[in-house]
């Protein structure tokens, strides 16, 4: 089985893939003062309520854009499974036959989704994200990374607003009929929301324009299923898109 491993900058998403499909998924909090023993402890807890055995893991993939995590999640691994993991970045990019651009600065969570749309697609591509951070990656239907956009993610634009006010509260993520707000939690689920349905859409258009020929449009992250309104924007939906990248990289 393979063992691959997404570590963002708010979650360490841990993949069991069996060879036909992702058959566990765990979130552990990507936090900075743990160490790899604490991350075992609470990964072999998982393993053992969900029955699995160390051994089952025969291969192991991370892909990391939080530097501190790097060392600790790859120690982790070798420690508890005794596996080197394959570590996803600019040194075996060349394995991939796309063309990254700039290698060393663009996350390797989005190169992952570039190389799952890539070799599933076969066409020009457009990945959106919606993750701690909100991207859309862009790759060609010949394998090149033409470019990446960022915005803040929704979480974070929700904390951004309820850390510097001081009436207004941190409210659930969860879309609302209207655009009109009747109360101070509508009012702000209506603007962010709805005006992110807006920011996404726009920038689909823009980016189509830009690219101008036919493109899939994908997305992924764990509040990918949120704006509901943006459903008939994507020709996928996949949640597990940048472990499917993962897996595609390992097989290289």
């Amino acid at each position: 089985m393979l063992l691959a491993i997404d570590i963002g900058n708010t979650d360490i998403v841990f993949g069991v893939n069996d060879d036909q499909q992702w058959i566990h998924q765990f979130r552990i909090s990507s936090s900075f003062s743990q160490r790899s023993q604490d991350y075992e402890a609470q990964l072999r807890l998982l393993f053992l309520e969900n029955s699995l055995k160390l051994s089952d893991i025969q291969h192991i993939i991370i892909s990391c854009v939080v530097p501190d995590l790097r060392a600790v999640i790859k120690d982790m691994s070798v420690t508890m499974f005794g596996i080197h993991p394959m570590m996803v970045g600019p040194e075996m990019y060349d394995k991939l036959n796309m063309e990254i651009l700039s290698p060393y600065e663009i996350g390797t969570d989005l190169v992952c989704n570039a190389t799952y749309a890539y070799y599933t697609y076969q066409q020009n591509c457009l990945i959106v994200d919606f993750g701690t951070a909100l991207t859309f990656t862009v790759v060609s239907g010949e394998g090149k990374i033409l470019g990446v956009s960022i915005a803040p993610g929704l979480k974070t634009a929700v904390k951004s607003l309820f850390s510097n006010t001081a009436q207004l509260p941190e409210v659930p993520l969860s879309m609302p009929e209207s655009a009109i707000g009747k109360n101070t939690v509508h009012a702000i689920q209506a603007g962010i929301l709805w005006g992110y349905v807006g920011m996404v859409k726009e920038m689909i258009h823009q980016i189509k324009l830009e690219v101008g020929q036919e493109c899939k449009v994908l997305a992924t992250g764990g509040l990918s299923s949120i704006l509901t309104p943006l459903r008939s924007e994507f020709d996928e939906v996949d949640k597990t898109l940048t472990l499917n990248g993962l897996k595609i990289i390992a097989s290289l």
